[in-house]
């Protein structure tokens, strides 16, 4: 099933070219969303919160533990980075069937790099994306996974995957034909610096740090 999948978003990919933007690769994708037309003129990815898409009754096992997560970030002329986000929403109490929020972050916020400002190349994969803090899932949970990408310039790009929790056996195995990571796709970590302003007024700056992608995924588990 995932190798079909694959193919499938491959397919995806070279039908809509330069004008596709976030992919979920695994463990799955609400559906194809990467649409432009009179009713989306802006194209429908950047509509909160699974860009357009109402919720699937085809859902995806995923493990009770925390698993892999696999994003084909677009093809996005002229931005050479981006955040990541990485929420889950529980339940299906919600609008549309789905869950009544996406508030829930899974890892940290993140940045991609890429090797120049023409679209990015490739795929990045977490192998092991844990559970939002103090939560407890049991098998047969329904939840859905959100993952926004915002571009330099503020604008997000919303997907989703519907999930239910399984046992990790019962998942569809991880390996490196479906998570793995493309050399040409960087990471950076994004954090807090307190300075002090002449006014003596503390301001809170964005900053960015240059990290391995081993070195991301091992702060991602704390």
């Amino acid at each position: 099933m995932v190798s079909r999948f694959s193919f499938l978003i491959a397919a995806i990919w070279m039908l809509v070219g330069g004008n596709a933007h976030t992919v979920i690769t695994y463990p799955g994708w609400r559906g194809d969303n990467l649409i432009t037309n009179e009713t989306f003129p802006y194209g429908m990815q950047w509509m909160y919160p699974c860009g357009g898409m109402p919720t699937t009754t085809n859902r995806t096992k995923w493990p009770i533990t925390g698993g892999a997560i696999a994003v084909q970030p677009g093809w996005f002329q002229g931005h050479a980075t981006a955040f990541f986000y990485m929420n889950l929403g529980f339940g299906t109490n919600g609008p549309d069937g789905g869950p009544p929020n996406m508030s829930n972050p899974m890892v940290p916020v993140f940045q991609i790099v890429g090797p120049s400002r023409n679209p990015y190349p490739g795929t990045f994969c977490l192998p092991q994306v844990p559970l939002p803090a103090n939560t407890t899932v049991n098998v047969g949970d329904n939840a859905t996974i959100q993952v926004v990408e915002t571009a330099v310039h503020g604008a997000a790009l919303f997907s989703c995957v519907d999930i239910t929790f399984a046992l990790p056996e019962d998942v569809a195995e991880v390996n490196s034909s479906n998570c793995f990571n493309s050399s040409t796709i960087s990471f950076n970590s994004v954090f807090s610096v307190a300075q002090t302003a002449t006014s003596s007024a503390t301001r809170t700056l964005a900053s960015v740090s240059t990290l391995s992608l081993s070195a991301l995924l091992m702060w991602a588990l704390l």
